[in-house]
This record gives C-alpha cells, structure tokens and sequence, in this order.
C-alpha cells in the first residue's frame, strides 16, 4: 500500500509540476543555465516530459517512465545549480531553498529509481 501511494504522489507531482512549467514558463526560463539555447523551449519540452512520464508511472509502461523521471532529473539538476549559484534570478525565494533543492534533487531520483522494476508496477 505504501509503494502505491507513493506511486501515486510521484505521478501527481510531476504532471503538477509540468503543468506549472507550461503555465508559467518565465520563473524557470532564470533556471536555464546560459550555455543552453532556447530557455522558453527547453522549459515547454520538460514540462511536457514531467507531465507525460507523470501519466506513464500509472500505465503499463511505468518502468520506462520511472527511468524517464530519473533522466529527466538527472538532465535539470545545472538549472538547480544554476538556481543555487545565482540567487538574484529569483528574489523572491530565499537563497537556503535554492540550496536545498540540490540535494532534494537526489531524493526524487532516489524516489522515482524506487519504481524502476515491474515489481512496483500498478495493476
């Protein structure tokens, strides 16, 4: 039952999350690290992922969107580095959460790693 509701919750948060990412890109357009081009882009193209590997945790293809979640937050961790680096982009956060989202950053690849077998698939 545990597995199931934290399966439940990853799913939920992250089409949430994607969700906002389409809603309000300009927040996490200061996330993109400058070296990478098109921020608007790249901000649409990982809130369609979380939203997209946010449904599949719940279908028959929940392995390979587990190890899509934990690609994903692997691919975005130099925009929370960016974050923490640069607290002047968002001064509205305090700068102790954008260093708290780095190692945050491991738990939820820890968490969607969790869902990476078929034994914790959803049936």
């Amino acid at each position: 039952m545990v597995r199931i509701t934290l399966k439940i919750a990853l799913g939920i948060l992250f089409v949430l999350a994607g969700c906002t990412h389409l809603a309000f890109p300009k927040p996490y357009m200061k996330m993109i690290p400058p070296f990478l081009p098109f921020p608007l882009f790249l901000v649409y193209l990982s809130g369609l992922c979380e939203i997209v590997l946010g449904i599949g945790i719940f279908t028959r293809f929940a392995t390979w969107a587990a190890w899509g979640l934990v690609g994903l937050l692997i691919a975005v961790f130099p925009g929370n580095i960016q974050m923490a680096l640069h607290p002047e982009l968002t001064p509205s956060l305090p700068a102790w959460t954008l260093w708290a989202r780095l190692p945050l950053q491991a738990v939820l690849i820890a968490w969607a790693d969790w869902f990476t077998t078929s034994k914790t698939r959803i049936k």
